[in-house]
């Protein structure tokens, strides 16, 4: 098992790969499945997420550059407005600075699975469930960044599947600390809503995981009931 940090980290990742962002694509992405969205295309750029769209008419276009909305999307990197939306039975496409990058990124994975703290026990028991050779476990928050909450999310999963013990308090409080955190209890505006931290802290409320195919060209999440 491997902690793999940013871009650099998602090339260098390899066998199955545990994509996180916990502040907040892939929180985001974990209400959206609870809220009973179909599945979730995950794209690079703004350009290529209306291209999808272009496809598929009936998509939305969820996301965010720089943490707010992009303009022609239905919504963006919120846990907290994502719960307000009418997602069931819809495609969504999401675009986002650091979780979505990482999954396009890891070229040499093998398999790709998105987490969050909100998911990870059922991350952990899909991932045993496929009893890879190798696991990698990509922070997706910039390398140079000081330690965060996607690093504190990867030493709980890392404990959870080695049986090593946890430290829910320790790990909640390390993702309290981090600069994203403070982004979201600073008043920065709607596009920053304090209670999507609360909701990314809610840890191992969801029993589902969040696995990632190559399909019809897209690389495509879809829920999975552990």
């Amino acid at each position: 098992m491997v902690h793999l940090r940013g871009a650099e980290g998602a090339l260098a990742a390899g066998g199955l790969t545990i994509v996180i962002d916990v502040l907040r694509a892939f929180t985001t992405a974990a209400y959206a499945f609870a809220a009973g969205a179909a599945d979730i295309v995950l794209v690079s750029t703004v350009e290529e997420a209306f291209a999808v769209r272009e496809r598929f008419p009936d998509a939305l276009l969820i996301g965010e550059v720089g943490g707010r909305l992009i303009p022609g999307f239905d919504l963006n990197n919120s846990p907290t407005r994502m719960r307000q939306a009418n997602v069931a039975g819809r495609r969504l496409i999401q675009r986002t600075g650091a979780g979505t990058q990482g999954v396009v990124l890891a070229a040499g994975a093998a398999e790709r699975v998105l987490a969050s703290l909100v998911v990870a026990r059922a991350t952990v028991a899909y991932v045993q469930s496929r009893a890879p050779r190798q696991v990698s476990l990509l922070a997706t928050n910039p390398a140079h960044s000081p330690y965060n909450e996607d690093d504190a999310c990867a030493d709980y999963l890392a404990a959870l599947l080695t049986g090593q013990p946890t430290d829910v308090a320790a790990t909640l409080a390390r993702v309290r600390a981090s600069a994203d955190a403070r982004e979201l209890t600073d008043s920065l505006g709607d596009d920053f809503p304090p209670t999507d931290l609360e909701l990314a802290l809610a840890i191992d409320c969801f029993d589902f995981a969040m696995p990632v195919e190559r399909s019809d060209g897209l690389w495509t999440a879809r829920c999975v009931k552990m």
